[in-house]
C-alpha cells in the first residue's frame, strides 16, 4: 500500500468525525439584565450624562462569567450576553436612573445625545459574579463630578445577592437585582 492510499484512507475515516464533531455544537443561548423599578427621589440634577462602563477585564466577554472564586474562572462555553457587557450595564443603568430621577433627563456617553450636563457619573465595575455560597456579588465604584456648583461624590458599592436558581438564568436574574440596587444608590449620591 502506498502512502497515498493511506492518506485517502485516513482522511475518509476521519472526515464524517470531523463533520459530527462541528455540526454537534450547541448554538449559544443569549441573556439580557433586565431593568428593575426603584423608589422615585424628589430631586436630582437637571440633566446626567452616565459616562461608558469601566468594566474588570476578565468580564469583558461574550461569555457569561459565573464565578471568579478559588483563582479560577468559570466561563460559560454557550451562555453569552445579548450585547457587551459594558453597554448593556450602562444602557439598563439609564432607564433605571431615568426612572428613579423622574425630573432629571439621563442619557450615555456613546450615545447620540450631546447636551450641557450637570453632572457625569462614573462607574467602574470590579465584580460581578457568584460567589462559593451562592451568592451573586456586584463590587462597584461610582463617582459623580458636579458642574454648578462644582463638587465631587465618591462611593464604594458591594452589593451581594441570592441566586434565585443556581443555573445561568437564576445568576442573571440575580445581575438584574443588584444592577436595580446599584441605581438606587447612584440616584441616592445625586441627592
Amino acid at each position: 500500500m502506498n502512502v497515498l492510499s493511506l492518506d485517502r484512507r485516513c482522511f475518509a475515516l476521519g472526515l464524517p468525525l470531523l463533520l459530527a464533531a462541528c455540526g454537534s455544537s450547541p448554538e449559544p443561548r443569549y441573556y439580557t439584565i433586565v431593568p428593575r423599578s426603584g423608589p422615585a427621589l424628589p430631586r436630582g440634577p437637571k440633566i446626567v450624562l452616565l459616562k461608558d462602563i469601566g468594566l474588570a477585564s476578565y468580564l469583558d466577554r461574550r461569555e457569561i462569567v459565573r464565578s471568579s472564586e478559588s483563582y479560577k474562572l468559570d466561563i460559560m462555553a454557550n451562555d453569552w450576553w445579548g450585547e457587551p457587557l459594558g453597554s448593556l450595564l450602562g444602557r439598563v443603568l439609564v432607564v433605571e436612573l431615568s426612572q428613579r430621577l423622574p425630573g432629571s433627563t439621563v442619557y450615555g456617553e456613546s450615545g447620540a445625545i450631546n447636551a450641557d450636563y450637570n453632572v457625569s457619573v462614573g462607574v467602574n465595575v470590579q465584580r460581578l459574579d457568584a460567589d462559593k455560597a451562592g451568592a451573586l456579588i456586584l463590587a462597584a465604584q461610582v463617582a459623580a463630578e458636579f458642574n454648578r456648583p462644582r463638587r465631587l461624590a465618591a462611593r464604594n458599592f458591594t452589593i451581594a445577592k441570592p441566586l434565585p436558581t443556581p443555573d445561568i438564568p437564576g445568576l442573571v436574574a440575580a445581575i438584574s437585582d443588584a444592577v436595580g440596587e446599584l441605581a438606587d444608590g447612584v440616584a441616592a449620591l445625586l441627592q
